[in-house]
């Protein structure tokens, strides 16, 4: 198996040059020595990242979701304004359970 070169990359942002079977070398040419907690840790902090806009993109349903996503700004305004009509602007009304839906679906990471 190779080097996780995104990782790598992170971790040490010096790294202009990465070999599978030598390592990694800096602009000069000079090899970087690794350290595997380095690595561990910059891959866990990209997993993160790619976790928090995954969530961000299933949100706004950008990430090539076709199941609910948000309702559109002029349908939630007409659900407030139905809500506040009827007197429901509470946890049973229905701009609430549509938004409700939409986290429940998608929860933070």
């Amino acid at each position: 198996m190779g080097l996780d070169h995104e990782a790598i990359r992170k971790a040490y942002p010096d790294a202009v040059s990465i070999d599978d079977g030598f390592g990694a070398f800096d602009k000069d040419n000079k090899v970087i020595s690794l350290e595997q907690s380095k690595i561990d840790a910059a891959r866990t902090t990209l997993d993160n990242e790619a976790a928090q806009t995954l969530y961000q993109r299933q949100r706004t349903g950008e990430a090539g979701t076709t199941d609910t996503i948000y309702p559109d700004l002029g349908e939630q305004f007409d659900l407030l304004f139905k809500d506040i009509a009827a007197g429901t602007l509470t946890t049973s009304g229905n701009l609430y359970t549509a938004l409700k839906a939409t986290k429940d679906k998608y929860p933070k990471p």
